[in-house]
């Protein structure tokens, strides 16, 4: 299912109209070509435009660039993850490599941000993973464990210190961590787009359709337009098995978010006028909640598979329930916003990043951590495919690779039935 350009996502909703939006028309020819214009896909381009000043370098994306999953999440750069694989003791040098990768991921964009000046809301406030349930509290204790024997450092916070933090009775147990940041996404990859160099053309709205390759050259053919590139870099993300890349090795899902209107002095007033903060499940499905810096509530908590339309209104009734459930004293009309977005999965959390013939290259498969992974990834997937293999490259080569897949439909019928289970078991926590 190929995205939609629409108007729905809160994030993109507040920026300003981009214009001179180009699609690709008739046939062009290019030295390197780029496919995919979020974070990974503009990173890499501007780290090839930087190395290649005199190239021809082309980037194209289905729909406005950084308008699609990128502009789409919750906004949050992670330096640890909780619900990805890596909870057992026995895999803490596996969670140790993924929490590098997210260090680096953090400084690449913190990097881009002090370079380009970029006003993205920047807050360097941490996060919080929580749980409704006391008797989350010995999964958030082995959690604890982990990171304190990486030197991450948290706290484990009770009832009543997460009241005053969030303003919300609904949390009974959760744990900070101080490394994590939260921005406004659709800021930030709107930074991206225009902080391409000057070598680098830019085509929007223009699908891929197929591509081949020939006699060391890549033919692409699009809904209204045919390239031919010396190099082509698939930073698709969610759509990189549709298009043929490790297709056996990742799988795209649909998750929907909703955002409040700002509240009213009274409103936040009720709720303690807290700061800043966003809060991750400590459960698989679980719901991901913040308060923005204009006093907005963000939730995300639900999920589909790719092959079907989204059902917005259901989903938004949903998350309103999940509100409610947390400030029962907010009116029943606040949401504002209700949108859907791609994330790519793999079977067991781990990246793309690969080397797929001589002039073929590809990056992907961030398992919601797409702001500092893509970010990373994309840059250094250019470095890659330039023969320059910086530290990071190492780093990530070293890291560990998607798990292959069953064919379909045994996949989907995997996904469903993990579905059913995970939404069971963080129902409590919708």
């Amino acid at each position: 299912m190929l995205p939609n350009n629409d108007n729905s996502c809160g994030w993109i909703n507040e920026l300003p109209k981009r214009t001179g939006i180009k699609e690709l028309l008739g046939r062009a020819n290019c030295d390197w070509l780029i496919i995919g214009a979020g974070y990974t896909g503009l990173s890499a381009a501007r780290q090839l435009g930087n190395v290649y000043p005199n190239k021809k370098i082309i980037i194209v994306d289905a729909q406005v660039a950084g308008e699609g999953a990128s502009s789409r999440n919750s906004g949050y750069l992670v330096d640890s993850t909780m619900n990805d694989g890596f909870i057992s003791s026995k895999s803490t040098k596996d969670y140790k490599a993924k929490s590098d990768l997210y260090s680096l991921g953090i400084e690449k964009v913190k990097k881009f941000i002090a370079q380009y000046q970029v006003d993205c809301d920047w807050n360097e406030c941490g996060k919080y993973y929580a749980s409704s349930k006391i008797e989350d509290e010995k999964k958030l204790i082995k959690f604890n464990a982990m990171l304190n024997s990486l030197k991450i450092e948290n706290k484990i916070l009770q009832k009543d210190e997460m009241l005053n933090k969030l303003g919300t009775e609904f949390y009974k147990i959760g744990i900070y961590t101080n490394g994590g940041i939260l921005l406004n996404p659709g800021k930030l990859a709107r930074a991206m787009v225009d902080s391409l160099p000057e070598n680098v053309i830019l085509y929007e709205n223009s699908p891929l359709l197929n591509w081949e390759e020939a006699n060391k050259r890549i033919k692409c053919t699009f809904n209204k337009g045919v390239l031919e590139a010396s190099s082509i870099i698939f930073c698709a993300n969610g759509f990189l098995s549709s298009l043929g890349i490790e297709k056996q090795y990742s799988f795209p899902l649909a998750l929907t978010a909703s955002m409040t209107r700002s509240l009213t002095e009274t409103e936040f007033e009720t709720i303690g006028s807290p700061r800043e903060w966003g809060v991750l499940s400590t459960r698989p499905m679980g719901a991901t909640v913040r308060m923005t810096k204009d006093r907005r509530i963000l939730i995300r908590n639900t999920v589909s598979l790719c092959n079907k339309r989204v059902n917005i209104d259901i989903n938004k009734c949903i998350h309103l329930k999940g509100i409610l459930k947390r400030f029962p004293s907010l009116p029943k009309d606040i949401i504002d916003s209700t949108w859907s977005g791609i994330v790519c999965r793999s079977g067991n959390a781990a990246p793309i990043f690969k080397k797929i013939s001589d002039n073929i290259y590809a990056t992907g498969c961030f398992n919601g951590s797409g702001i500092g992974l893509g970010t990373l990834f994309g840059e250094e997937i250019a470095n890659k495919a330039s023969n320059n293999i910086t530290n990071e490259v190492e780093l990530i080569q070293k890291a560990k690779k998607p798990n292959w897949l069953p064919p379909q439909p045994f996949l989907n019928l995997g996904i469903k039935a993990r579905f059913l289970i995970d939404k069971n078991y963080a129902k409590s926590e919708l």
